[in-house]
């Protein structure tokens, strides 16, 4: 049986290069980056390396990188901490419907400690509505934040246009990044990006390392504290191998970037219009082309999202229902619901995410698989007269 992974979106896997310019990082160069003996400069020194990688990636200067260990943790700290260290008594955070849960959630929380916050709504096809967005940003915003591109749809947002709203208002604007990276080409200077969150293992660098770039000047509190270390701004002996690997990886994501969409893009368009075709009462979710070049998502109708998964799981396939971190969840997806999707088409749900290292031939046999998937699924539906 074949065996198919179209689940990069919730992760991928640590590629060939990656993997070796990591592995000297275990046992050879094995040193504390915080010593001052000849073993830590040797660890420093790829680390140092690691940030001008990611630095170069984004566009700016390595001193405005700082490694973290997710892009979680990425969005918690600049979040919280560009909002706790506000001067200027501003109290008001402007985010999205259909933001990742690690900025909802932190924004909820910045709510009972007595913060404001306005979500701003999406248009059908996940775009968010500017003009709601010109609305909520006044003279009382501290923080914008809206992800570059949505995880579970895939849509890619006007951040350079938001932005620039923000600062308009003497806000500060903040993009989660982490499903945009190694996709969507990103100048933080030219996109006047204040502050960016990254995670590596969406672009084939390990779990468990991401970073946040801070703008030069900017003073945020810092998330972990305990230490010295990344310029005693996010405490916590550096996770070196990792560190490489996504240093690395990002600039490997980064060399060509054009060709890597390109293929992205005639998989991925392929696999919507062929599914759309064959498979009757379905619909795309996300825009149709303002979307990442590896994401497709589908609502089919008459179908349970978690049967379609575990029948395509049967015959060796890996998708998903949307973002893997709300996977335990019986609720429909947020992001889904933010659309105007009504609960039972947002149930049945199907987000598959393509890399690099997919195959036409691949595409073929999953859009096969899946039509006598559905087929059968709605022989035994008692809702489907098809």
């Amino acid at each position: 049986m074949m065996r198919i992974y179209m689940d990069n979106a919730a992760t991928t896997r640590v590629t060939e290069p990656v993997f070796e310019a990591m592995k000297p990082y275990y046992m050879d160069i094995f040193g504390n980056p915080s010593s001052v003996h000849s073993f830590g400069r040797e660890a420093r020194k790829a680390v140092e390396e690691a940030r001008r990688q990611v630095a170069r990636a984004l566009g700016c200067e390595s001193r405005e990188i700082y490694f973290t260990g997710c892009g979680t943790e990425s969005d918690n700290w600049a979040i919280r901490g560009a909002v706790l260290n506000n001067k200027n008594g501003r109290k008001k955070i402007v985010t999205t419907t259909i933001e990742h849960h690690a900025v909802l959630h932190t924004v909820e929380q910045l709510e009972k400690e007595g913060y404001t916050a306005v979500y701003v709504n999406v248009d059908e096809d996940g775009i968010v509505k500017m003009d709601e967005m010109k609305k909520a940003i006044d003279e009382n915003t501290a923080l914008v934040t809206v992800m570059a591109a949505n995880n579970e749809i895939g849509t890619i947002q006007p951040i350079e246009e938001i932005a620039r709203l923000a600062h308009e208002a003497g806000a500060l604007f903040h993009t989660d990044a982490v499903q945009a990276i190694g996709s969507v080409k990103i100048d933080v200077k030219a996109m006047e990006i204040d502050m960016l969150s990254l995670s590596g293992h969406k672009f084939h660098a390990p779990k468990g390392v991401g970073a946040l770039y801070i703008r030069n000047g900017l003073r945020i509190q810092p998330f972990v504290r305990g230490g010295a270390q990344e310029r005693a701004q996010r405490a916590g002996t550096e996770n070196l191998a990792s560190i490489v690997g996504l240093g690395k990886a990002i600039e490997l994501a980064n060399a060509d970037i054009d060709g890597h969409n390109k293929k992205l893009t005639e998989m991925r368009d392929h696999m919507i219009s062929e599914i759309l075709a064959r498979i009757p009462e379905t619909r795309l979710n996300g825009h149709p082309e303002k979307r990442l070049p590896g994401n497709v998502n589908v609502s089919i109708r008459y179908i349970e999202g978690e049967s379609l998964l575990l029948s395509l799981d049967l015959k060796g396939i890996a998708a998903s229902s949307g973002s893997a971190c709300t996977s335990g969840s019986l609720d429909p997806s947020h992001v889904l619901l933010a659309i105007g999707l009504p609960h039972e088409i947002a149930h049945g749900s199907l987000r598959l995410s393509l890399s690099e290292e997919n195959t036409m031939d691949e595409v073929d046999h999953v859009i096969g698989e899946l039509v006598a998937i559905v087929e059968r699924l709605r022989a035994m539906s008692p809702l489907y007269n098809g």
